[in-house]
C-alpha cells in the first residue's frame, strides 16, 4: 500500500491508487505498467494551455503500431481449438493482428519471429500431449528450440483433476517457454473438465494485456467473454444448455451368453437445431446411481428434501436431486480431498494428506468414491449446504457418434458398453453406461449436446481409401463413416479391422457390415475375436498378418483411423503400424516414425482414443 511519506503523490492521489491497485488482475497490472512506460515514446505532447484557460490541453497519443500475436492450440476433442478460435476473434476486435494455428500445422522455424505467443492446449491420457501437439511439443523440448529473449507468452491448460498428471502438457509448455527466455504476459491458468469460468478469467487477463491497442484507437467497444460466449451459436442448445432428446430405441447388441452388455441408443434431435458430422461426439449428462445417492445421504446424516446450492451456482435444488443430476460423486480428486479435509480437521483426512506422498494418495483414490470417503471419515456434523458446493459439477460423458446424419436425419445413434465391477467390497457402476443400460427407456428424455471433433474427419476427397481400426465400441464412428460414404456414393476403398471377445455373441452390427461388404460400401473386413482361440488375437495381430497389403494401401494414399482404448489398444496399433512401415518400406526406426508423423501432418493418420 502506498504511503504519502514515501511517494511523490498527493494524499488524494494516494487514496485513489490504494482503491484501484488491489482490484486489478495480473494482466491489468502488466498492461498498465507497459502503458506508462511507453508514454514518453508515444508522442505525448502537453500542448500549451489556451490563454486564460486554467487546465492543460488534453494529452495526445500517437497511434500505436498494430500488435501481432500467434495463437497455437493442441486439441484432441476440439475444446482447445474452439477456445482458440474465440480468443482470436476477441483479439481481432481489439485491433490485434492474429495468426491462429493447430500446433501440427505450425512451422517451428518461424517461432523466433513471433511477437507474442498464446498457447491453448489439453492434456491427453496420462500426461501426454494431444496428437496434433506432439510435433511442436517435441521440437520445443529439443536442442533445436531457439532462445526467445523476452518474448511475451501465456498458456491456458485444459485437463481433468481425476488424472494424476493434471494439465501436465500445458505446464510443460509454460515451463519450457520460460526456460527459453520467454516472459509471461499473463499467468498460466489450469482448467478442470468444467473449464468455462477459468478460461474466461484467462481471456480477460490476456485481453487486458493487449488493451493498449484499443486505448490508442480510442474505442469503447465492450468485450463479451462470458462463459456462454465461448460456445458456438449454431444452435440454442450447447454444453451449457443441453437439449432434452427423446429416446427412440435402447437395444442390447450382445447375444445370449455374452459376458458384456452393449447398448445401441437412438435419440431424436428434431427441433433442436443440432447438427453433427461423422467423427463428432455426443455429450450426455447422466444421473448417478440411486443406490449410491441414498447410501451417501444416509452416511452423512442428511435429509433428501433439504435445499442446497449447486456447485459453482446460485441455484438451489433439493439435496437428492442435486446429488443425482448435478454433482460428481463417483470420482475422487486430490483438490476435492484437500477442500474436504478443512471441514473437520480432526477427523483424520487432514492428517492422511499430510503424512502421505502423491503415490499413496493416488492409490487411495483409485477405485473409491465419495461414499467410501464418508464412511471412512466422520462428517456427520457437516451440513449439506456446506458440503455440496465443494463438489465438482457433474461432467458430461462423451461418446463417438455411430450414425450419419445424411442416413438418419434428425437422429443420433450411440454405442455404449455397460461398465460394472467390484472394488473394496462394493459393486461400482459406470455412471453414464449404467444410467443408459438400466434406467433410460424409450419415451424418456436425456440432456445432450454435440461436441465437434475437427481432428477425426473423413477425407474431403471421397475417392481416398480409408483404413478403420476399431475394436469393441471403438467401431462406433466407423458405422457413421460407412453410412456417410454410402449416402455420398463415395468410390474410395474401405478396410475395417474389428475385434471383440466372441464371434457368436459380441459381433456388434454384424448384419450391417455384411450388407455393406455385399454392396461394396465396405471393401474388406478383418476380425479378431480374442476368446475364440487358444492364443488371444487382437486387431493389431490381424494388421501384421496383412502387412504387405496394408502398406500398399498406405502408399496409395489411404487415411488411417483408430478409435478406442488409449492406454493399451492405441499403443499396440501404433506399434503395429511402425512395424509394418519398417518391414515393408525397408525403413529404420527413425524413418518409420517420420513416415507416420508425415501422415499425421497430412491428416492421414487420425485417432479418437480415450
Amino acid at each position: 500500500m502506498l504511503q504519502v511519506t514515501n511517494s511523490p503523490f498527493q494524499q488524494e492521489q494516494v487514496e485513489l491508487l490504494n482503491l484501484l491497485l488491489p482490484s486489478l488482475t495480473e494482466g491489468q497490472k502488466i498492461w498498465l505498467s507497459g502503458y506508462l512506460a511507453a508514454l514518453p515514446a508515444a508522442g505525448i505532447a502537453a500542448a500549451a494551455a489556451p490563454q486564460g484557460a486554467g487546465q492543460p490541453a488534453p494529452i495526445a497519443i500517437a497511434p500505436a503500431a498494430p500488435q501481432e500475436v500467434t495463437v497455437l492450440f493442441g486439441s484432441q476433442t476440439g475444446n482447445s481449438q474452439k477456445l482458440a478460435k474465440k480468443l482470436s476473434g476477441k483479439l481481432q476486435e481489439q485491433g490485434v493482428q492474429v495468426t491462429t494455428s493447430a500446433m501440427i500445422d505450425f512451422k517451428p522455424n518461424t517461432l523466433k519471429k513471433i511477437q507474442h505467443l498464446l498457447i491453448i492446449v489439453s492434456t491427453h491420457g496420462e500426461g501426454d500431449p494431444p496428437d496434433n501437439a506432439i510435433s511442436f511439443y517435441e521440437f520445443l523440448h529439443s536442442k533445436r528450440a531457439p532462445q526467445l529473449e523476452g518474448m511475451p507468452f501465456s498458456v491456458l491448460a485444459l485437463g481433468d483433476t481425476s488424472y494424476e498428471l493434471f494439465c501436465k502438457t500445458g505446464q510443460d509448455f509454460d515451463q519450457r517457454l520460460e526456460e527459453l527466455g520467454g516472459k509471461r504476459l499473463a499467468p498460466r491458468v489450469d482448467c478442470d473438465v468444467d473449464f468455462e469460468e477459468p478460461a474466461v478469467a484467462w481471456f480477460k487477463d490476456v485481453l487486458a494485456y493487449f488493451g493498449q491497442a484499443q486505448a490508442a484507437a480510442q474505442t469503447s467497444k465492450t468485450l463479451d467473454v462470458s462463459a456462454a460466449a465461448l460456445e458456438e451459436q449454431t444452435s440454442v442448445y450447447s454444453r451449457s444448455n443441453p437439449f432434452q432428446a427423446d429416446v427412440l430405441e435402447n437395444l442390447n447388441l450382445n447375444g445370449r451368453g455374452s459376458e458384456q452388455e452393449t447398448r445401441h441408443l437412438e435419440l431424436a434431435l428434431e427441433n433442436s437445431g443440432l447438427n453433427y458430422e461423422p467423427g463428432d461426439s455426443l455429450g450426455i449428462y447422466p444421473q448417478n446411481h440411486p443406490r449410491l445417492v441414498d447410501e451417501l445421504i444416509e452416511a452423512m446424516g442428511w435429509q433428501p428434501d433439504e435445499l442446497v446450492f449447486l456447485p459453482k451456482s446460485t441455484e438451489e435444488r433439493p439435496l437428492k436431486e442435486a446429488l443425482t443430476s448435478h454433482c460428481e460423486i463417483t470420482v475422487l480428486t486430490k483438490p476435492l480431498l484437500e477442500k474436504l479435509a478443512l471441514l473437520e480437521p480432526g477427523n483424520g483426512l487432514h492428517d492422511f494428506l499430510l503424512s502421505s506422498d502423491e503415490q499413496e494418495i493416488r492409490a487411495y483414490m483409485k477405485g473409491r468414491d465419495l461414499l467410501d470417503l464418508a464412511q471412512a471419515y466422520d462428517w456427520k456434523g457437516v451440513s449439506a449446504d456446506t458440503f455440496i458446493p465443494l463438489l465438482r459439477k457433474m461432467p458430461p460423458r462423451l461418446y463417438s457418434i455411430a450414425s450419419s446424419m445424411k442416413a438418419f436425419p434428425e437422429e443420433v445413434h450411440l454405442t455404449i458398453r455397460n461398465v460394472k465391477y467390484e472394488s473394496y467390497g462394493r459393486v461400482r457402476y459406470g455412471v453414464c453406461s449404467t444410467f443408459v443400460s438400466e434406467r433410460l427407456e424409450s419415451g424418456q428424455t436425456v440432456p445432450v449436446f454435440v461436441q465437434e471433433n475437427p481432428n477425426f474427419k473423413l477425407p474431403s476427397n471421397p475417392d481416398t481409401p480409408i483404413i478403420m481400426i476399431g475394436p469393441g465400441t471403438g467401431v462406433a464412428p466407423f458405422r457413421a463413416f460407412l453410412g456417410e460414404r454410402e449416402e455420398l456414393g463415395a468410390t474410395g476403398k474401405t478396410w475395417l479391422f474389428y475385434g471383440d471377445r466372441h464371434f457368436s455373441s459380441d459381433f456388434l452390427y454384424q448384419i450391417e457390415w455384411q450388407r455393406w461388404l455385399k454392396e461394396g460400401v465396405l471393401t474388406r473386413m478383418d476380425v479378431a475375436f480374442s476368446r475364440d482361440t487358444d492364443r488371444k488375437v487382437y486387431v493389431q495381430h490381424r494388421m501384421l498378418e496383412k502387412s504387405k497389403e496394408l502398406f500398399g494401401w498406405l502408399e496409395a494414399g489411404a487415411a488411417v483411423y483408430v478409435c478406442g482404448d488409449e492406454k493399451k489398444m492405441a499403443h499396440d496399433v501404433h506399434a503395429a503400424l511402425l512395424s509394418i512401415v519398417k518391414a515393408e518400406g525397408g525403413f529404420g526406426d527413425e524413418e518409420a516414425a517420420a513416415y507416420l508423423a508425415r501422415m499425421q501432418q497430412e491428416k492421414r493418420y487420425q485417432r479418437d482414443v480415450y
